[in-house]
């Protein structure tokens, strides 16, 4: 009977897999076509995903899969949906910047129930089960114990959307955090984000218009690493959501209410 840590064991071998993928078209070479004015996609995303779905579905191939490249998975429905997404952080690859990582989530009856995010160029594999902690290469996470928002180092980012939709952009958020929060910083990577939410590095974090690949791995970790994660009005977070605020939990409050100020 299959367990938790056989969902485990695949998702950390896909994750390696895809990592050596990644940084092998790296060195190689690689195509890059555009989805969007900004939205980029390379080989190197099709080669890692092909990778990921292809371990996940011969191991479970009564399982659903959610990819950012390839979208759903067909086939009867399950209790199981993976969350993938071969390449956070694209527009950093094309240019060799090295902020990017694999990421691949198992939703189970609809809750998130474990997270992994591989960053191959630093090595660190971030991990989480529900209700067992988060760990980095196996040593435990915990968030950082920043008390205020003046105290606080914020990561956030802007949507591939951004030059088209100027009533959401999150310039306006930009500024008041800036002015309120010790520093404001920006990977370029949403999951590697979390993972640095969860590992103290940042405070907090905030961002709009993510999809589920993006957060599905990256918000179980800040939450089994003691951290809070909500909309941006305090409400519950779900994946399928287009608002995310997360942090240590001491700032929480005050982050929400950022996005009130006038």
């Amino acid at each position: 009977m299959e367990s938790l840590d056989d969902y485990k064991s695949v998702a950390l071998q896909a994750a390696r897999e895809a990592g050596q993928i990644l940084l092998d078209w790296m060195e190689k070479g690689f195509t890059v076509e555009f989805k969007g004015v900004m939205d980029l996609v390379t080989n190197a995303d099709h080669a890692s995903e092909e990778a990921i779905v292809k371990r996940i579905s011969s191991a479970f191939p009564e399982h659903q899969i959610l990819a950012e490249e390839s979208g759903a998975s067909s086939g009867p429905s399950s209790r199981y949906k993976w969350v993938v997404d071969p390449l956070d952080g694209t527009t950093n690859f094309t240019h060799r910047y090295a902020a990017f990582c694999v990421s691949i989530g198992l939703e189970i009856d609809g809750v998130i129930g474990m997270g992994v995010v591989y960053d191959p160029v630093r090595k660190e594999l971030f991990v989480a089960e529900r209700g067992k902690g988060a760990e980095c290469n196996g040593t435990p996470l915990s968030v950082s114990q920043a008390p205020t928002l003046n105290h606080a180092l914020l990561s956030t980012g802007f949507s591939y959307d951004v030059r088209q939709d100027k009533s959401e952009n999150n310039f306006e958020f930009f500024r008041r955090f800036v002015v309120r929060a010790q520093g404001v910083r920006r990977t370029g990577s949403a999951a590697i984000d979390l993972c640095y939410v969860a590992s103290g590095r940042f405070d907090g974090f905030w961002e709009m218009k993510l999809k589920p690949w993006d957060v599905a791995a990256g918000s179980l970790i800040v939450i089994e690493a003691g951290g809070a994660i909500t909309d941006f009005s305090g409400k519950p977070f779900s994946i399928y959501g287009d608002e995310l605020v997360a942090s240590n939990g001491c700032i929480q409050e005050e982050m929400v209410s950022v996005f009130f100020d006038q």
